[in-house]
C-alpha cells in the first residue's frame, strides 16, 4: 500500500486523477489493473494576518492524538 496526493482533473465528463508514475511503479501496476482506491478529500483552511493572501493551508490529519 503506498500514499500519494493527487488533483482530481476534468476528464470528458467525468473527473479523474492520474496515479504517479513512483507509484506506479512501486505497486507494479499495468494498464486494464483493477485496484482498490480510498478516496479522503482535503480539506483547504485560508490564512490570516501576515500569510493573507497566499495560498491556502491544508490541514493535517493528526498523528499522535493518544498524545494529548
Amino acid at each position: 500500500m503506498c500514499h500519494a496526493a493527487v488533483e482530481v482533473k476534468k476528464w470528458g465528463n467525468s473527473l479523474g486523477v492520474i496515479i504517479p508514475k513512483d507509484k506506479v511503479a512501486e505497486l507494479g501496476l499495468f494498464e486494464k489493473d483493477i485496484i482498490d482506491i480510498d478516496i479522503l478529500k482535503k480539506e483547504k483552511v485560508s490564512g490570516f494576518g501576515i500569510a493573507k493572501g497566499k495560498k491556502p493551508f491544508e490541514r493535517e490529519e493528526p498523528e499522535h492524538e493518544d498524545l494529548w
